[in-house]
């Protein structure tokens, strides 16, 4: 039993065939998904979407790229959105400063809003970082002085130093598929230096297939290919890596529950 612990269901690439991507999934033993929210006007069809399936859960919150979007998102506002039980994560959200589409210092604005809502949900904190390893840490150091919370490195690229100390303040870090790519040679060696039972797995789809199917759309089947990547990376079996990565899935996301779960 896999989990994938960060889908993007509402993309418009699964417009045509949503409900056989959810069904190839399942019959390729992915047994639950969570369903990440990129924009807050995205909320009610995510919430369409989860409401449809017991095995499903959802995040809510705003992608970087998106934070000019949202000058007036407050934390107070993120919490309300997080009141219902099948919302298990605050984000996606974070830095990026690789493509900047928002202004850097919107985007540290609209961060600090997600922070504050994990600090008062508990809920753990979905983070998309590129490129800005040193003011992630500075910023995830500074918030956590001020009151705990939990971070996920959600599709880590970044370097081994932003990794461990997320580790050290109790965080998680997700690999998606782009462990497999020929040229990801850093973020195996992360994969691999990493505490087994501090990483869970992801597709990010519709993006980042993973090789063998480098090029096509991506779907939650396909988080077997990354599981069995990682499982190489860490010499375990295919099946020892989907047990780890899934109690590793149910002890981060603390208000998921296993019911549902079963064909």
């Amino acid at each position: 039993m896999l989990i994938d612990s960060h889908v993007n269901l509402h993309s418009d690439k699964y417009e045509d065939d949503g409900e056989d991507v959810i069904a190839r999934a399942r019959a390729a033993g992915v047994a639950g998904m969570l369903t990440i929210s990129d924009r807050i006007s995205s909320a009610d069809e995510i919430k369409r979407i989860c409401a449809r399936y017991p095995f499903m859960w959802r995040s809510v919150g705003a992608h970087p790229h998106y934070a000019v979007e949202h000058p007036d998102l407050t934390a107070d506002f993120l919490v309300d959105l997080a009141a219902d039980e099948d919302v298990i994560g605050i984000g996606e959200c974070g830095l990026d400063f690789h493509y900047n589409y928002s202004p850097r210092e919107d985007q540290l604005i609209v961060f600090r809003k997600h922070i504050e809502a994990a600090q008062r949900t508990g809920l753990p904190l979905i983070i998309h970082t590129r490129e800005a390893d040193k003011e992630m840490r500075d910023l995830l150091e500074r918030a956590m002085s001020n009151a705990p919370f939990i971070p996920l490195l959600h599709c880590y690229t970044g370097g081994i130093e932003l990794a461990e100390a997320v580790m050290e303040m109790g965080g998680y870090a997700a690999f998606s598929g782009i462990m497999t790519f020929k040229n990801a040679e850093d973020v195996r060696a992360v994969a691999k230096a990493l505490p087994l039972d501090r990483i869970i797995l992801e597709t990010d789809c519709p993006y980042l297939a993973p090789v063998p199917m480098r090029g096509r759309r991506n779907e939650p089947a396909y988080l077997v290919h990354v599981a069995a990547k990682f499982a190489e990376l860490r010499g375990l079996s295919e099946e020892e890596a989907a047990i780890i990565t899934t109690d590793n899935f149910f002890r981060l996301f603390s208000r998921a529950t296993r019911e549902g779960l079963a064909p």
